[in-house]
This record gives structure tokens, C-alpha cells and sequence, in this order.
């Protein structure tokens, strides 16, 4: 292909200026091969990139069409229980229930009810109402002073930088008019997280707003901030479920002077949080920074978040919880199905525990430690559904914390380019351009309106179950598909019987 652009293009292009000169019109054509002509050549002689060099010009459809692949996946492929990380039926139930319309759905389910996968809850013929309160949980033990009387379901971490001003405005102002928490993400306490929504303030291992000039903790400047009226809890990050171990990526093209000035770094470059705390490193030194955050803050609740992996560190904790007399107010466990803006996909598909399984873990161990009654468990990382809130209660938790849910409903569309700055719903990026797409009044109604509709669908749930209320809810609500007996589990093993001894015989 490469020698027939060559020799043919020269052919094709003084051809056309003949006949242009010719006729003596219609130059541009002319123009426009030779300039097209002048790229092949330069395609076929440049060294990065093999398509180019061997198919000119025509080699730039190839990066067209694997730069839009999302959206002909979305508009043109997918069916409604594809997608992922979230399939679509999920993401227009988040989208309707955010704009506050029905979201019922018509002609029955799509999912493969026969499934072994499959998994529901067992309704009772003795359904109750449903409530119309909502349901919340307090959350402080008995070292804390200042407890919080937090929603079941809340705002998980998303820092200013990885989403935008707008973004974080909406995110804080539905926060306040739901009276729910808004977790800051680990990058600090901007501008936009004050707008009168509760917030959970997140300290990761960059110390990001309360750092000194070396990356070190500031427990002065962590006092000033810990201490305002909107910040109701602190949270530890300790690991991110979708990259445990890693640290957390701020890209160079996101970090803003303003972002910079926020987290106290150099404005422009790629900010790299460091794997670990340099506060502490080990079981015994968290839970004294969980203390002196503690009597810093003036009280409020402190916990830590973290991926389980190596169970018997936790197990440590446990341990030391019980020796120093120090307990967390709360414990967030986030699954290895959470979700980031950035990591590599090593980590994001192969490090850390799931969320099921580490949920199982954490309330057996600190019932084995006989730590359960004085702390709380939230659940993160892919909770987005009334069933998932569930399902997690179900599993140990005692409050669950989402924040791709709340994207959807800000309008994000799952482009999943939430790393390249280019979000074209003007959520994950700090390109003013696309940013001014999104309006905050609206998005803040729509940030309420699906926390409201998802939480009165958790009560219609357990009503349906004939529980009256969160306490109620456990694993007995739940039935899998591998628990039913199926046709074929008493057909084709006989008939597998048959084979295998006329085989013998």
C-alpha cells in the first residue's frame, strides 16, 4: 500500500494541476491532493508508528475509530445488561432517578433469572409499608465526643483535581439539601467542598491540605481545618480498592495552579501520593494517629480506609485495638472493584480483595476481637443500586459509600476517560471548556433526587422482604441461582452416567 500511495499519489496529483491549469479553475482540488499527498509522504518515511508507514493517510482512520470505540460500544453495540465496569440498565436507573422521573422498567426483566449467578431477595406474603424516612446510622464510639448522625448512603472519595469545580459544587450543594456527607477525596478541602454540605474529610499519604514542605503531616494546619463546622468526620486512606499499595495519581495536565495552591504542591507537575503513611508503619502507630487526629479535630469521628489483602495485618489491628485501648469510630473497607480515575491495569484488575469477600472478613474478625459493637463498618467500591446497598448491609456493613453513582447523576456517560482530561460531561476534568457544560443548579438537584430515590427504594425493598428495618437485614434475605434446582441438574448427570459406563464396558 505504501509504494502503490507513492507512486500513484504523483500520478493523481499532476494530473489535477494539468487539467486545473487547463481550465483554468477549481485550484483548490489540486491544492488540497498535493497537501494530503505531502502527509502520505511524510507517513511513509516517519519511524513511530508501523500503520502510518505502511498505509498513508488512510492509517489515521484506524486512531479515529479507536478513539471514539466507547461511544460505538455505547450508542451501537451494547445491549442493556452489557457495559462495563456498569451496565447500562444500571446506569439509566441512576439517570432517571437522578432527573427524578419513574424508573420503572417495562415487558419484565432482561437478566438471566436461571442463572447460578443469578441472585434476589426472598419477598415475604407478609410485605409491610415501606417507610418514608430515610434511613441513618450514628457513628462515634465511646472516645468520640462529637458523634455524626450520618445517611446509610453517602458520597464516597473523589478529590477536587480528579473532578471538577462544578462537579464538586453539585456533589456538595445535593449533600446539603439530602443532609448527607460528601467525602472529600484525599486531595484536601477546597473552595467547592464549602458550599453547606457535610463533609468527611479523607487524609491519604500525601497529607494533601495538611502537609508541611516536605510532605509530611502539619497536625496545625490539620487542626484548622478538621475543626470547621462542615467537616463531621475524618477518614484515614490507608489503600484505594482499585490500586491497594499504590498511591494515588494527580496527572500534570490536571494539577492547576489553584489545585497546587489546595495541596500545598508544585503547580504542573504529575503528583504522585506515596504508596504508604510516613505518620506511622505499623498497627500500634495508626491507631495513635487515629487518637491524635482524634483530640485534634476536638472529637469528631476517625477511621481509616483501606483494600483488605494481607488479612493477618488487619488481624494486627485488631490486636492492637485491644492492647492500646484505641478504637477507630469507623472502618471503610473498599472492594478491589472500586473505581479510579487513574492506575494501571494491573493493579485495577488483579490487586486486593473484592468487596464480598473482605466484608465477610472484617465482621467476623472484629467479632472475633470482640471489637464489633464499638465501631462502624462502611462498605465502598461499586455500591450503586438499592439491591447492592443491601447486599452489603447483608454482609457486615452498617453504611455504604458510592462514588460513580453519583457521577451518573452529575451526567457522566461512562466515556472512560476519566485519566486523558477530555471528560466530555465536564465531571473528571479541569479543561474550562468542557467544564462549562455542566450546570451546577441543575446537577445539584439531580446529586439529591438520586440519593433520595435510591434510599426510599432500599425501604420499599425491606418492606417487601417483611423486615421493619436495617437491623433486620442479613444474608437470610438473599437466594442465588446455584442454591435452585434446575432440570438439569437431575437430567444430565444420569445421562453422563449412562455414557461413562458404556464407555468402561
Amino acid at each position: 500500500m505504501r509504494d502503490k500511495f507513492l507512486s500513484w499519489g504523483i500520478v493523481l496529483v499532476i494530473a489535477t494541476w494539468i487539467v486545473a491549469i487547463l481550465i483554468k479553475a477549481h485550484y483548490w482540488i489540486p491544492t488540497l491532493l498535493s497537501a494530503i499527498y505531502a502527509l502520505g509522504v511524510y507517513n511513509a518515511y516517519q519511524s513511530k508508528h508501523a500503520i502510518l508507514r505502511n498505509f498513508p493517510v488512510l492509517g489515521y482512520f484506524r486512531y479515529f475509530f479507536e478513539s471514539i470505540s466507547p461511544e460505538m460500544q455505547q450508542y451501537f453495540i451494547e445491549r442493556e445488561t452489557d457495559g462495563k465496569p456498569f451496565p447500562r440498565n444500571q446506569r439509566s436507573a441512576v439517570y432517571r432517578r437522578a432527573k427524578n422521573l419513574s424508573d420503572t422498567v417495562a415487558f419484565g426483566t432482561q437478566l438471566e433469572v436461571n442463572h447460578r449467578k443469578y441472585e434476589g431477595i426472598k419477598h415475604s406474603i407478609y410485605a409491610k409499608s415501606p417507610k418514608e424516612e430515610l434511613p441513618r446510622v450514628w457513628v462515634g464510639g465511646e472516645q468520640c465526643t462529637q458523634p455524626y448522625h450520618a445517611s446509610l448512603f453517602n458520597i464516597s472519595a473523589m478529590s477536587f483535581g480528579a473532578l471538577s469545580d462544578r462537579a464538586q459544587i453539585s456533589l456538595n450543594r445535593g449533600a446539603k439539601k439530602g443532609n448527607f456527607y460528601h467525602n472529600t477525596g484525599e486531595g484536601g478541602i477546597s473552595p467547592y467542598h464549602l458550599e453547606g454540605g457535610d463533609l468527611c474529610w479523607q487524609i491519604g499519604t500525601g497529607y494533601f491540605g495538611c502537609r508541611d514542605e516536605e510532605g509530611k503531616f502539619n497536625p496545625e494546619l490539620f487542626k484548622k481545618y478538621s475543626t470547621m463546622p462542615n467537616v463531621k468526620m475524618v477518614e484515614i486512606k490507608l489503600s484505594q480498592g482499585a490500586k491497594p499499595g499504590h498511591g494515588g495519581v494527580l496527572p500534570g495536565v490536571k494539577n492547576t495552579v489553584e489545585i497546587a495552591k489546595i495541596r500545598h504542591v508544585t503547580p504542573g507537575v504529575t503528583v504522585i501520593s506515596p504508596p504508604s503513611h510516613s505518620s506511622f508503619s505499623d498497627a500500634a502507630g495508626l491507631l495513635k494517629f487515629v487518637q491524635q487526629l482524634r483530640e485534634l479535630s476536638g472529637g469528631k469521628p476517625v477511621g481509616f480506609k483501606l483494600c483488605i489483602g494481607d488479612t493477618k495485618e488487619f488481624e494486627d489491628i485488631c490486636v492492637q485495638m485491644n492492647v492500646l485501648k484505641i478504637y477507630p469510630d469507623f472502618i471503610t473497607i473498599d472492594g478491589a472493584e472500586g473505581g479510579t480515575g487513574a492506575a494501571p491495569p494491573e493493579f485495577s484488575d488483579g490487586v486486593g480483595m473484592p468487596l464480598e469477600p473482605a466484608l465477610i472478613f472484617v465482621n467476623r474478625t472484629l467479632k472475633n476481637y470482640n471489637l464489633r459493637d464499638k465501631l462502624r463498618v462502611i462498605a465502598s467500591g461499586k455500591v450503586l443500586t438499592s439491591l447492592d446497598i443491601l447486599r452489603a448491609i447483608a454482609m457486615g456493613a452498617d453504611m455504604c459509600n458510592n462514588a460513580r453513582g453519583f457521577m451518573f447523576s452529575l451526567g457522566c456517560i461512562q466515556a472512560l476517560r476519566c485519566n486523558s482530561n477530555n471528560c466530555p460531561t465536564g465531571v473528571a476534568t479541569q479543561d474550562k471548556m468542557l467544564i462549562k457544560g455542566l450546570d451546577v443548579t441543575d446537577k445539584a438537584e439531580r446529586v439529591y433526587h438520586f440519593h433520595k430515590n435510591t434510599l426510599h427504594t432500599c425501604n420499599e425493598l425491606i418492606a417487601a422482604a417483611g423486615r421493619s428495618s436495617y437491623e433486620e437485614v442479613d444474608a437470610t434475605m438473599f437466594m442465588r441461582g446455584d442454591e435452585f434446582d434446575h432440570l438439569a441438574d437431575l437430567y444430565f448427570p444420569d445421562i453422563l452416567g449412562n455414557v461413562k459406563q458404556k464407555a468402561r464396558s
